[in-house]
């Protein structure tokens, strides 16, 4: 026999224990890249529908739909996230589960619009019970293969996961009046399991490879808003007599998404992840950071409609769905990420006094967006200074200049 052949079967089955936290060189797997890939469709239908919500003059169905469908997209990404961080053995059972769940975002995606425009949530529901089902199969697979406190820990998960699938049956049998209450009291019952299910044992998440994923996802957000800054410039070379229009919205436009990304990876967040308490704060919290990211990119095409006469509703609540997701996003951000890192008043006074800067934008109108724009650029700027004068600051000077 090879040497080959006992790490061949290695690769085929493994025991799924918990990783180190310390392990080295973490970093996402290609099978990571690929499940975040489908979320791309989920975020897409969740941003189309808030669009159409918001351009026909109807904020109040649309903003509470929005909520909660991106809540569902983005609870579904952070199952599997930290399960896949404490747990991801690679092998063959692994990928094929994981592939499942795969199956389970998709048709969640597809379930969107009907959950959102008529309240059907029958194949969201469906989306979800395919990814749990794989999740607790996953869960209980771990719980086989570990000992004391952490087979409890992978077993309460299991329970949890499963608990909460049969609560969100409510949707499908509640009146419509009644779903909203339903789902927010099912949103607070699935961030309590991971408290519960690892009050005695911490699973093995790894800080650097969680900071890694929350990056990633971070950038598919992005992308949602870079694809309507392109239906911007689309719209601007097709509507002639709207070009000195479009042209500055889609530049403001990519002025918030390039400063976006800039403030975001700006700090490395890792190290500020010792333990549940602050991980679970700081990865609950990105619920407003990716939310608020994605509906960048839907306010923007509403700006779009409204500017070219597709929409029917006034320039300032047009302005109002990029300036407020805007302004969300900066103080997000600041709350649970940058401020760890910040030194001073003036360096923790940048974000937020940037986000009452851009609710002030709201009320340029059709100008709001280059406005909003200009206010992202300034922020970094002034972060950027302030960072270097703060590193000068602690440089000691060469022995000859002292």
């Amino acid at each position: 026999m090879s040497e080959d052949a006992p790490r061949a079967r290695a690769g085929v089955l493994r025991r799924m224990t918990e990783r180190g936290r310390d392990e080295e060189h973490r970093a996402a797997t290609p099978l990571e890249l690929f499940f975040d890939l489908c979320f791309v469709v989920a975020v897409a239908q969740a941003g189309r529908q808030l669009v159409h919500a918001l351009a026909e003059g109807h904020p109040e169905h649309g903003v509470p739909g929005y909520l909660m469908m991106f809540f569902a997209v983005w609870l579904a990404w952070l199952n599997f996230t930290w399960f896949s961080s404490a747990y991801d053995t690679d092998d063959v059972p692994y990928r094929v589960v994981t592939l499942v769940q795969m199956a389970g975002v998709l048709i969640l995606a597809a379930g969107v619009p009907r959950a959102f425009g008529d309240g059907d949530f029958t194949v969201v529901w469906l989306g979800y019970l395919v990814m749990r089902l794989a999740l607790v199969t996953q869960w209980l697979r771990a719980a086989r293969s570990s000992t004391g406190e952490a087979r409890r820990t992978a077993q309460l998960y299991a329970a949890g996961v499963s608990l909460c699938q049969v609560g969100w049956l409510g949707l499908l049998l509640l009146p419509g009046h009644a779903k909203p209450w339903l789902f927010l009291a099912m949103a607070l019952v699935e961030l309590a399991v991971p408290v519960v299910a690892e009050r005695r044992h911490q699973t093995g998440w790894h800080p650097h490879h969680i900071a890694e994923r929350y990056g990633l996802f971070t950038i598919i957000v992005l992308g949602e808003t870079v694809l309507a800054a392109t239906t911007a410039v689309q719209s601007a070379l097709d509507e002639n007599e709207a070009l000195g229009t479009l042209l500055p919205i889609a530049a403001g436009g990519l002025l918030i998404i390039f400063a976006a990304y800039w403030i975001y990876f700006a700090v490395p967040i890792h190290l500020h992840l010792a333990s549940n308490r602050q991980a679970f704060l700081w990865g609950y919290g990105h619920y407003l950071v990716f939310g608020s990211v994605a509906a960048v990119g839907a306010g923007i095409e509403v700006v779009i409609e409204e500017a070219i006469g597709k929409a029917h509703i006034s320039s300032l609540a047009a302005a109002c769905a990029v300036t407020v997701p805007t302004a969300l996003f900066l103080f997000s951000v600041w709350l649970i990420h940058s401020r760890h890192h910040k030194r001073g008043l003036a360096q923790q006074a940048v974000l937020p006094v940037s986000a009452v800067a851009v609710l002030a934008c709201t009320f340029a109108g059709r100008a709001a967006v280059p406005a909003t724009g200009a206010v992202a650029l300034a922020t970094v700027a002034v972060g950027v200074a302030l960072t270097w004068r703060s590193a000068a600051a602690d440089t000691p000077a060469p022995a000859g200049l002292r």
